[in-house]
């Protein structure tokens, strides 16, 4: 028995709240080393008096190339729970492992009752909750400078005839808010229910990742009245609104910074920054974004976006009641927090506390960009970025960096990093204004990229898609991946539009399941690229097959297709050609 590998801690996601009354306990093994793990114990009260009992056998539900994980879900009659576990090993070893480590199984052991795991009592305040409609949402990702230009008498000065030439950093074509509510009901038609837009408020550059003024929209998009609008607009059609919000930094032009500039250490804004030395300088470098010798810590080593201190009582306050502001007055749905993990925990306490009291189900996203757990512990944000499942997917899929079982290793353990609730509205995106684009990472391989959009629709948690993907448009890193929309049609992919447009819809209405339910990987063949995921919840099933290698397939004929691609179906039987899939009802 490897014993350095057993592991769990209570309070964590190895064992928390799932529902008002269910506890959910997960143990880690070495792999193929453990054959049966027993969950024992009682009410704390009752195992000190001796009474205890097998609660549960425990289910091997996920594996890493390392690591077994087993699952059991317990109910406890007066909300509270001492717990161990005893495992048998391949070769009939026994153990109990608790709170204070590894013991032989003995009568002795088990009848100790501190040596027990104990959760005190089920608070409900502090179970993490996932929010229905947010499970619910498929995103679209606007970059608002380049989605649609609605309003020509907002277009700044310099503002470049719309789609004439690939981007360049400081290039401008006039995209606003009104273009985005010119077209809704394209999206709507789409079937996405949630719109992501990159920051909207008053800054310097196009991409508004330097906020000049947190309360005013800025006026190359438009004004108040017409984001108001906007957002009714969507909540008429089922669109929930998600705005940007960059915490970590403030714009080189903001009159807070400005006025440290003028006034140094005697500026009432000194403390808002993170100022090593006066005056704040630094020298240029050839790139725009990039300087030397700073005196003041910024967002990477950007001059033009100096660090804000949120540890100042002046600038909690202030970025609070903006946060607020736009909850109240406009009505959005949900903040994406821009840098969120260079910003302290104790300010995104607050922040939670400030949007849940302003609005009931509010959805909070953090950019992080790395394992999240001390963000996702339920009083900070609901969700994260999931870069890291997007990297096991593109890993293997697209970049062919990973072997097919180290991907399904790599998103197993994403997979448990997190509670069950979590997982349930992790942000998975595929591309964004901060990488290339998926079509573009595919080589252009359309099949390819359906392959890949289909794989990732059928996963735990929420996905986004980038504006234009659905049609086909192509991008390399910032800024290309910045392009203007396409909105003629004649220059759209409508083939690949109705493609997203169906599995979105797929998506929705299988969308319990998919969030919910057990991942269970029944095949993953190395050599013929073979790949099966099958999910199941209420009695039914959901099979995904995806043909991932080079050669066609002949499959055995089961269940309903729902979904297909690069298939052709037989008597008995169906062929699936390379870069193929089948999503089934069986």
């Amino acid at each position: 028995m490897n014993t350095a590998a057993i592991y769990h801690r209570p309070e964590s996601e190895f064992a928390y709240l799932y529902e008002k009354e269910t506890l959910h306990l997960r143990l880690r093994t070495a792999k193929s080393d453990i054959s049966s793990v027993q969950v024992v114990g009682g009410d704390p009260y009752l195992v000190e008096k001796g009474q205890r009992e097998t609660l549960i056998d425990m289910v091997k539900i996920l594996s890493t190339d390392l690591h077994d994980y087993w699952f059991a879900s317990v109910k406890a009659p007066f909300k509270r729970l001492s717990y161990g576990f005893v495992l048998t090993s391949e070769d009939h070893v026994q153990v109990f492992y608790g709170d204070q480590g590894l013991f032989p199984l003995a009568k002795n052991v088990l009848g100790s009752p501190n040596l027990y795991f104990r959760l005190p009592y089920f608070h409900e305040i502090d179970r993490f909750k996932a929010l229905k409609w947010a499970e619910e949402t498929v995103w679209y990702q606007i970059f608002p400078e380049r989605f649609a230009n609605g309003d020509k008498s907002n277009d700044p000065k310099g503002a470049l005839r719309w789609g004439s030439k690939v981007p360049g950093r400081q290039d401008y074509f006039g995209g606003d808010l009104q273009g985005v509510i010119d077209h809704l009901d394209y999206l709507e038609e789409l079937g996405i229910n949630g719109i992501y837009f990159c920051p909207i408020f008053k800054a310097y550059s196009n991409h508004k990742y330097d906020t000049i003024d947190y309360r005013k929209i800025d006026p190359d998009f438009g004004d108040e009245k017409v984001f108001k609008n906007l957002v009714e607009e969507c909540h008429k059609r089922g669109i929930k609104v998600m705005l940007d919000a960059v915490f970590n930094h403030m714009g080189d032009q903001s009159p807070q910074w400005q006025d440290v500039l003028a006034k140094g250490k005697d500026s009432k804004y000194a403390a808002w920054f993170h100022i090593n030395e006066f005056p704040a300088s630094y020298k240029e470098s050839d790139d725009f974004e990039e300087a030397h010798q700073l005196t003041y810590d910024t967002f990477a080593f950007t001059p033009h976006m100096p660090k804000l201190n949120t540890a100042n009582s002046e600038v909690q306050e202030y970025l609070l009641d903006t946060a607020k502001y736009w909850i109240e007055n406009f009505d959005i749905d949900a903040w994406r927090l821009d840098v969120a993990n260079e910003v302290d925990h104790a300010f995104w306490k607050k922040f939670r506390k400030v949007c849940d009291e302003t609005k009931e189900d509010f959805y909070i996203l953090g950019e992080i960009w790395h394992s999240a757990q001390k963000w996702l512990e339920g009083d900070e944000f609901h969700a994260v970025m999931n870069y890291a499942y997007t990297d096991a997917i593109m890993g293997y899929f697209v970049k062919k960096q990973f072997s097919l079982k180290e991907m399904v290793s790599a998103i197993n353990q994403q997979l448990m990093l997190y509670r069950d609730q979590t997982n349930q509205v992790q942000f998975n995106v595929l591309d964004s204004h901060d990488t290339p684009r998926l079509l573009t990472q595919a080589q252009e391989d359309k099949e390819l990229m359906k392959q890949v959009l289909v794989f990732t629709y059928l996963q735990p948690g929420v996905p986004c898609l980038y504006y234009g993907d659905e049609i086909g448009m192509t991008g390399g890193a910032d800024p290309l991946c910045r392009k203007c929309m396409v909105w003629k049609e004649d220059e759209q992919d409508q083939e690949l539009f109705q493609f997203v447009k169906k599995l979105i819809a797929l998506r929705k209405n299988w969308q319990k399941m998919i969030s919910q339910a057990r991942m269970d990987w029944k095949e993953a063949n190395e050599e013929t690229g073979l790949l099966i995921l099958e999910r199941k919840l209420d009695g039914k099933t959901l099979q995904a097959i995806f043909n991932t290698g080079k050669q066609e397939m002949n499959l055995a004929k089961t269940g309903e297709i729902l979904f297909s691609h690069l298939s052709q179906q037989k008597v008995q039987s169906i062929t699936l050609q390379a870069k193929g899939f089948l999503v089934l009802k069986i």
